[in-house]
C-alpha cells in the first residue's frame, strides 16, 4: 500500500442547518466523495478520516457534540482510520504521519477548502508526498474563496496535482 486517501473533517456540523458553522447543502459533495472512497478502496488506497475536536470546547466542537462525528451518510468503513485533531493541520500532535509510513502519494479532499484541507495539503507537501486534491469533493463557505484557494495552492507548488473526481477516474 503506496497510496492513501485522507479525507479532511467531514463532520455533521459542517451540514446542520442550525449551525452558524453550516456550509450549506453539500449531498453533491459527499456522493461524490463516496465515489471517490469506493474507488480508492478498489485500488487498495489506506482510507484515513480527520475529525477537528476543540480540546477546552464545552458545545459545537467538543469531545462529545454529535457535530464532531463523521457524516453518516459517508461510506466510512469499520477499517478505515479515524484521527482526531485539535488544530487546523491533521499533523500537528496527531499520529497522521505515522500512519502515512511507506505511503508516497495522498489523495485530499474535504472541508474547509481553505482551511484545514490548505492546512493538510501545505504540511503534506513540506513532508514531499505526491499529492492530489479532488476540487468537487472539497468546499468551503462559498465558491469563490474555494476556487482562490486552489488556484493559490497550485501557483505556488505547481507540483500539485489538482483535478475533478471524473479526471482522476479516467486517469
Amino acid at each position: 500500500m503506496t497510496k492513501a486517501l485522507i479525507l479532511v473533517d467531514f463532520e455533521k456540523e459542517w451540514i446542520d442547518k442550525k449551525s452558524e458553522e453550516y456550509v450549506g447543502d453539500i449531498s453533491d459533495v459527499v456522493k461524490k466523495t463516496n465515489v471517490l472512497i469506493n474507488f480508492c478502496r478498489t485500488k487498495n488506497y489506506k482510507i484515513i478520516f480527520t475529525r477537528h475536536v476543540e480540546k477546552h470546547s464545552k458545545d459545537v466542537w467538543s469531545e462529545k457534540s454529535d457535530g464532531t462525528k463523521i457524516i453518516q451518510e459517508m461510506h466510512k468503513s469499520k477499517s478505515d482510520i479515524v484521527i482526531t485533531k485539535n488544530k487546523i493541520s491533521p499533523f500537528y500532535k496527531t499520529n497522521l504521519e505515522e500512519n502515512l509510513k511507506g505511503i508516497k502519494e495522498i489523495i485530499v479532499c474535504g472541508i474547509l477548502t481553505n482551511l484545514c484541507v490548505r492546512s493538510l495539503v501545505q504540511d503534506a507537501y513540506d513532508r514531499d508526498f505526491d499529492i492530489t486534491v479532488i476540487k468537487d469533493c472539497c468546499t468551503t463557505f462559498d465558491k469563490k474563496t474555494h476556487e482562490f484557494t486552489l488556484k493559490d495552492l497550485k501557483e505556488t507548488r505547481e507540483e500539485i496535482q489538482i483535478l475533478n473526481l471524473k479526471e482522476l477516474i479516467n486517469k
